[in-house]
């Protein structure tokens, strides 16, 4: 049957859903379960902890994308974007008439029609921008819907559908699906959006900035006259694409109307206590244990979309109080031998040298060290070899693996893990490389001292480094008690 277009069926009973065990999908699974309906699910692989989620919600999970997978006939298909065209199951469902649509067109038809929603966009900072201002909107007691691109601590999941009016989303700038090329993020009607950063990223769609660009003004386009652009307004990316913008734009960062400023951090708790101005005119002051520059302006951000929205400064106060963090974004996962060990999500220069530098001034005057797995499809390329090396300043000890599956990639263009420790080196900063996760685990555990900051940073497994690392520092630890 041809493409859905943003018309549910009229008897819509049961779902499948192709690609069930990604976060955001899953997520939808038990947004979906709660609604009533009948969900099935295929993916390729079932682990903890979604497959006990999906489990417990009573979802069947096929596995493999084999046709048979839709010989029950379902009434809707929900496609992932993992899903490619020549799958079994994706030929056998463009060859049906069953209805198909991807997981963005679903949230817009199902959840985001009445609803004020509020998309929080950017190359940089929209996970912990989105958990940051759902939990705001939820303290303050709106019972928001939201769907959240990564786990924040204060919520038992990443998506909920919600009984207020609001719908903090994500709004990613990746491809929706196999048969939909459009950025997510155009499906999500937003009504106020944030724009933190508009720069080169997923080399594996866009072609270079501009065409990135192209997509936010997209989004820009579809923001309502009466709408709210909250945009970071010293990101020039984000500034050229703002000018598309025909609603009410708000503009953040230094110097604009909506700044902040760093009180105090307290080293020993992690935690940050900050100002938000409004035109120089202080709105609040908060403490948070989201520390660093980049993370006070995704909370200013985010405090001007709950002050535009209704909330007031002793809400916003009692929210970021409460926030708990956010899994992968400076996360403490470890602390064996007084060895702090941290896991986040950082892998665009851009990303990995504002964590570093938060990281710095949330630790102090500790070793810091930075592990680097150049995983993404951006990262495994040289179009920021150079800038890579610009971005471990704050780090007293770097460790690069060797990058992610590079078979795909034309010599010539891919990301060398030498040349960056060689760049370091001739900056002072002691950098090295090291072939795969053992072999990092085991040298970090041998040099790491009591009191030293280990900051892991990739956006995928990193083929479990992070447990090896704390079981060998556990059992070098004990082993010295």
């Amino acid at each position: 049957m041809p493409l859905l277009q943003g018309t549910l069926p009229s008897d819509l009973k049961t779902i499948h859903i192709m690609g069930i065990c990604g976060t955001a999908m899953g997520a939808l699974a038990g947004m979906l379960s709660d609604a009533g309906y009948q969900v099935t699910g295929s993916d390729t692989g079932a682990y903890p902890p979604m497959s006990d989620y999906l489990a417990g919600l009573g979802i069947e999970i096929m596995m493999g994308y084999n046709a048979s997978n839709l010989d029950h006939k379902p009434d809707l298909v929900v496609v992932g974007n993992v899903i490619r065209a020549v799958y079994d199951e994706a030929v056998a469902l463009v060859e049906s008439d069953i209805p198909y649509c991807s997981l963005p067109q679903l949230l817009g038809a199902l959840y985001l029609g009445q609803a004020h929603s509020i998309v929080c966009a950017g190359t940089h900072g929209k996970t912990t921008t989105t958990s940051i201002a759902a939990w705001l909107f939820d303290a303050a007691q709106t019972d928001p819907g939201f769907l959240i691109g990564g786990v924040a601590t204060n919520f038992d999941r990443t998506a909920r559908a919600g009984g207020g009016s609001f719908f903090v989303i994500e709004g990613d700038e990746y491809d929706t699906a196999f048969f939909d090329k459009r950025p997510k993020f155009l499906h999500y009607k937003p009504k106020t959006c944030i724009l933190t950063s508009v720069e080169f990223d997923h080399a594996d769609i866009y072609n270079d900035l501009e065409h990135v660009k192209k997509s936010f003004t997209e989004l820009m386009h579809i923001l309502p006259e009466d709408g709210c652009l909250i945009v970071r307004w010293d990101d020039e990316g984000a500034r050229d694409v703002a000018s598309n913008a025909a609603c009410e734009v708000w503009k953040y960062g230094p110097g604009q109307d909506w700044d902040g400023r760093v009180d105090s951090v307290d080293t020993d708790a992690g935690t940050m206590t900050f100002t938000v101005t409004r035109q120089g005119t202080p709105v609040g002051t908060f403490t948070s244990i989201m520390v660093g520059e980049h993370n006070l302006y995704n909370q200013v951000a985010a405090t001007a979309a709950g002050i535009r929205n209704g909330l007031s400064a002793e809400q916003l106060a009692v929210g970021f109080r409460t926030f708990k963090g956010i899994k992968r974004r400076q996360e403490v996962i470890g602390e064996p031998g007084g060895v702090t060990v941290i896991d986040d999500f950082a892998h665009h220069p851009t990303a990995v040298d504002l964590t570093l530098k938060a990281l710095r001034q949330r630790f102090g005057g500790r070793r810091l060290w930075a592990v680097w797995e150049p995983r993404s499809a951006t990262s495994r390329r040289n179009i920021f070899q150079q800038a890579y090396a610009d971005s471990f300043s704050a780090a007293d000890q770097v460790v690069v693996a060797a990058p992610y599956d590079q078979s795909g990639i034309d010599e010539q263009s891919r990301f060398s893990s030498n040349r960056l420790a060689e760049d370091l080196a001739e900056r002072g900063i002691d950098a090295i490389t090291l072939p795969d996760a053992e072999q990092i685990a085991q040298t970090l555990a041998l040099r790491a001292q009591p009191h030293d900051v280990i900051a892991v940073l990739s956006n995928g497994g990193f083929n479990g480094m992070h447990r090896k690392l704390l079981a060998l520092l556990e059992e070098r630890f004990s082993a010295a008690q």
